[in-house]
Formats: structure tokens, sequence, C-alpha cells
């Protein structure tokens, strides 16, 4: 019997399968490295340094992938968390706040991140930058907030923008206009890792550069990059050496992610002497929040699930409403001494979440993400804290904007708040149309922002326009058909309406 054939036949033994895919893995493995090597070879002296840590630990993590198959939960082992793990909200509060709060705050940090661009709402540059109430934007806001609480408590509680190579250039420029502000303002990058090929698992990129051609061929992974970013910048270093403790970790567009004393002063003085390394803030889901991550018990430890890691068997029983009652915020409080801790030792473990795209020409990527509210098993007495609804304000549509915008809330040093006048307890579902996903068009389609304080429900679909000082009341929907326009005339109450069909208001 020859060679090749006894290869042959121990490779379609089981064992030998196992054996041949480890084979083709260490294969990939290598080329994937010579493919790096090459591109590193391409970064001018000053570029070296940081782009060779970036191509390490996208090596890093393409092995892990390699390495991991199918789903990275195990269903049957998942379980609710027990009662003591998350903590109701009203609970921290009622504790109060201590006479020393000033040394409280002067232990926080608070890190923004501002990876994101605003493509999705039609926006060119960071999507920070968006206008979003009285023409401030959502890095205004956030230097508002913080700049009120070192004021009023006679502290010096930094901000730091987590940026990515999209958004780095544009926010720095912005800067300089906080230069009287009293908040210090750090930066610094997210790492820069290489799309690779579905089909050949090979980088696309060929050089270092991010222009040109190369434009798509990178991409941030994610912010569960977080962790090895902010050590690697030595800001972790310097903070701790500053005598910081906690960061308080959430989305730049997240506008009810403000600093909460009552948590801060938790996790500074436990009740039962014991600090959590990492506090995850959940709140109730409700229909519209049914994808979110949620807290589990997996194997004794709090874990985050998200719905990519669920078997397709189980993602409705994932989705129910009765049964994964909350859903995470990411709103982070953490440890600035166990991130270095667990950094050093390697030992912060997130799950790959695999993104594909169509890259403009064609070709189809993928890239390895990870999410920062995974490491949460990784730290030590964690909890989860259910707060309020109204910590939770995200803007990643023209319709949360258009809520925002709104007089359901209030502005006040950087902090929205919902209108006292206001009597139902939950905001408005809104739902605006494909003409309205663009913020210039959104704009040009309100003459001045509806009074929304009884409204309901909001569909909007179509060529629609609204007039001066219009009022929303109950559950309103319009919808103009192709072809057809809708002008809802200054001054007009629409209360439990439906408007369809055509209705054009010309001057003359």
């Amino acid at each position: 019997m020859s060679r090749f054939v006894q290869d042959l036949s121990k490779a379609m033994s089981q064992d030998g399968a196992s054996q041949f895919q480890e084979v083709i893995r260490q294969e990939l493995e290598l080329s994937v490295k010579k493919e790096l090597e090459k591109i590193l070879t391409t970064a001018s002296s000053h570029e070296f340094e940081h782009t060779k840590k970036d191509l390490d630990g996208f090596r890093k993590l393409f092995h892990r992938f390699l390495q991991e198959k199918g789903p990275s939960v195990d269903w049957g082992k998942i379980q609710r968390p027990p009662e003591d793990s998350i903590q109701p909200y009203e609970k921290i509060k009622a504790r109060g706040l201590p006479d020393n709060i000033s040394s409280v705050l002067n232990k926080l940090v608070v890190v923004k991140l501002n990876g994101g661009l605003g493509t999705s709402m039609g926006c060119k540059g960071p999507k920070s930058l968006i206008g979003v109430r009285n023409e401030n934007t959502f890095l205004d806001l956030t230097v508002q907030q913080i700049e009120h609480l070192n004021k009023t408590y006679n502290t010096d509680v930094p901000l730091v923008l987590m940026n990515s190579f999209n958004t780095d250039e544009d926010t720095k420029k912005i800067l300089q206009k906080y230069n009287h502000c009293r908040v210090k303002i750090y930066t610094f990058n997210q790492s820069r890792y290489p799309r690779i090929n579905k089909e050949s698992l090979l980088p696309v990129a060929k050089d270092v550069s991010y222009s040109g051609e190369n434009t798509e061929a990178w991409y941030p992974p994610g912010h569960g990059d977080i962790y090895a970013s902010f050590y690697n910048s030595g800001l972790l270093d310097t903070f701790i050496g500053e005598g910081k403790e906690y960061i308080f970790v959430s989305n730049i567009d997240n506008l009810g992610a403000t600093v909460d004393l009552y948590i801060l002063n938790h996790l500074m003085n436990p009740p039962n002497g014991k600090r959590c390394e990492f506090v995850m803030e959940v709140t109730n889901k409700t229909r519209a929040d049914v994808k979110g991550g949620t807290l589990t018990q997996y194997e004794g430890k709090l874990r985050l699930v998200e719905i990519a890691q669920v078997p397709k068997a189980h993602v409705d029983e994932f989705k129910s409403v009765s049964k994964f009652k909350i859903f995470n915020t990411n709103n982070l409080w953490i440890s600035l001494a166990a991130v270095k801790r667990l950094q050093e030792q390697n030992a912060i473990d997130m799950e790959i979440i695999v993104n594909a795209k169509t890259l403009d020409g064609g070709l189809n990527v993928i890239q390895l993400e990870t999410a920062v509210g995974a490491a949460i098993k990784s730290f030590e007495n964690s909890l989860g804290i259910n707060v309020p609804r109204s910590r939770f304000l995200p803007v990643k549509t023209t319709s949360d904007l258009l809520l925002v915008m709104s007089n359901l809330y209030s502005l006040n040093a950087g902090s929205l708040t919902m209108s006292e006048k206001r009597e139902l307890p939950t905001v408005p579902l809104v739902k605006l149309g494909s003409s309205f996903t663009k913020v210039q068009d959104y704009l040009r389609r309100f003459e001045s922002i509806p009074d929304m304080l009884e409204l309901d429900h909001l569909t909007v679909s179509g060529d629609v326009t609204f007039g001066k000082n219009v009022s929303l009341k109950g559950t309103v929907i319009i919808i103009a058909n192709h072809g057809d326009r809708i002008d809802i005339p200054p001054g007009a109450v629409l209360e439990n309406k439906i408007v369809s069909g055509n209705l054009r208001i010309l001057d003359h």
C-alpha cells in the first residue's frame, strides 16, 4: 500500500480528519502571518510601533477565531442570574450619599466610546459631532455634563474619548473649542485591524495606508478592544498613578449615560465591604429591545449573552420578554486595577463576533470584533444594576433624534430629563420612514419639532412635511403613497388620526 493511500485512509478516519483540519489551520495561520509581516514592512518609522501592536492583536484574535467552532454558549448551561447578582437601582439609591462625595468623584474617569461615524444617519464624519439639541452635539453635551460635575463638587473628573482611525482626526480638531472648559480631555485610538477575504481568509490590505483603494481594507474591531487599547496607550497607568480607581464607560450616543453618584458610591463604599470589579447597568426589556444582549448565570459566573451567540433553535426563547427580562445598556463601571491585572495576565476573555460585510467593489469580507460587556465573566465580584429606562436613551436613527429634540425632554447642564408635563411613564414609539433617514432630509421636513407631550405612537411614511407648531397626541399614522405628498398644516392638532392620500398646501 503506497504512502499516499495510507495517508488518505488515515485522513478519512475520524481522528485523521481532525489532524487534517489542524494541518490546514496551521498553514492558514502561517499564510496570514506572512501577509501581516509584508504589510508591516510598509509602515514608516513613526507608524511601526503601533502598527505592530495592532497586527499582533489581530493575530491573537485570528488564532482564536480558527480554534472556535459553533455557537460559543451551551444553551443547556444558561441559567437566570441569582437574585442578589442584579440589584435594583432603588436599593442602591436608598443608601444615600456620603458627605465626602467629592473625594469619591475624584476616583472616577469617564470614558466615551467615540469610534462610530454618522453614516447611518446620512452624515459625514464622527457621529458625536451631529447636533442633537439646541445646536449642541453629543460631544458638547458630554463635556457640559462633566464640567457641571467638576464645578458643583470642586473635582477633577477627566473625560477620555476612545476614537477610531475613522473619527480621530475630526474629533481632535473640534477639541480645541473646549480648552477653556473645566474638563481635562484625553483621547486614545482603538486598534486598526485588517479585514479578511471571506473565501481565502487572508487580509485584503496590501500595505498600512488607509486611503485610496485601501480605504475599506481596515476596520476598528468593536468596543471590546478598549481593554488592550487603553492599556497600550499608557493612559491606564497614568490614571492609576493619579489615584483614579474606576472608569465609567458608555456609548457617546446614549444621552442617558450620565455619571450616577449613587452607583459610584456603591462601588467605592460597598455595603458588604467587598468591592465590585465590574458593574453592568441593565434595564427592563420592552418589545423594542428583544435583540439586546442579556445577563445570565453561566458556569457560576455572570455572563453577557448576545443574540449572535444563541443557537438558532433557541432564538425565540432568547427574545422572550418573560424569560430574559433585562438587557445590557452598555453603561459599565470597571475597576482600573482589575483591567491592568487581567490585561497583563492576558486573561480578558470575550467571544468573537464575526461580522460579514460586502465592500463597494462587491468583495465579501469578514471582520472579527469583540464587545466590551462580554468581558464581565473575567472580572471578580461582578454585579448587574437594574436602572431606570431613562439611563438608556440612545440616538441611532432620526426617529430617536425626534424624541430627544422634542418637548418630551428638558435640557439642563448637558443632561436630558423627561418633562414633568409628560403624564405617561413611557417614551412614545416613533417610526419615521426612509424619506427621513438622513439628518438633513429630516430637518427639512419639520419647520419646527411638534409638541409630543401626549403622543403614544407615531408612524410616518412617504413624502410628508410638518408645518410650525403641530401637536401630535395619542396614536398618529401619516402615510403618503408613492407620488403623493402630505403637508401637515401649521398649528394642526392630530389626535388618534390616520392621514393618508394627498394633502398639498401651496402658497398663493
